[in-house]
């Protein structure tokens, strides 16, 4: 059985939603666990239907535009939150460390593989989710550190040999285009630890089961109720 872990986006004070990461796009979110676009609301009703964890993006401190943290730590009170804040280093994730359970640390927003691999050497594994960030097929980061190919990278996950990796298809958010196999499979060696995200929809869920993956990221089917 595949876990859904929630996905909540928050962008000045509220939860949104869009496609393919297109930020400047996205709308409050409408979503059939609350009545409204209060992100605490939204996650305590998720909690209340069985949910064990939560994704929150803050995409205003992604894009370094003011954060959203006193909604986070409040949600981190009741539901454990894996949390993508747009981390850089690692002062900023030990500065993070205390409004979430887990971090990401995600290609899209780490200056240099040197944090990344600091953040491994001092910080439990347990609080760390790497978040490989694909777009249009190619490992996507702001970094030129990151100027690898998914067969380079993947070496250096093998030496860090984190507990959980994120799949994140960016491309594909909000799409419901379903999941590449092709990409699943350049990343077989760590099959246990994935968690995939990007434009999955309920037919999907099938082929999880067959391709052996265990955790799923989901937003848009979460909170239109197709999931």
């Amino acid at each position: 059985m595949v876990e859904i872990i929630p996905v909540l986006d928050l962008m000045s004070t509220i939860a949104v939603s869009g496609k393919s990461g297109n930020r400047k796009e996205y709308k409050p979110l409408k979503s059939v666990y609350s009545n409204d676009s209060n992100p605490v609301s939204i996650a305590k009703s998720l909690k209340f239907n069985g949910y064990n964890e939560i994704y929150i993006a803050d995409l205003d401190l992604i894009e370094r535009k003011g954060n959203n943290l006193d909604s986070i730590k409040m949600i981190n009170s009741f539901i454990p939150v894996v949390l993508d804040c747009g981390i850089r280093n690692f002062k900023e994730f030990n500065f993070f460390l205390d409004f979430a359970y887990k971090l990401i640390i995600a290609t899209e927003t780490l200056s240099s593989i040197d944090d990344l691999k600091s953040i491994f050497n001092k910080f439990p594994k347990e609080r760390i989710v790497i978040s490989v960030d694909i777009k249009d097929g190619k490992l996507y980061s702001k970094s030129n550190d990151f100027n690898l190919n998914l067969e380079e990278f993947n070496e250096i996950l093998l030496e860090l040999d984190p507990n959980e990796i994120i799949l994140l298809d960016i491309s594909k958010v909000g799409t419901f285009t379903g999941i590449d196999e092709n990409l699943i499979n350049s990343f077989s060696k760590f099959k246990d630890k994935l968690t995939l995200g990007g434009g999955l929809s309920e037919k999907d869920f099938s082929k999880l089961d067959e391709l052996d993956i265990k955790k799923v990221l989901v937003g848009s089917a979460v909170h239109n109720g197709s999931v």
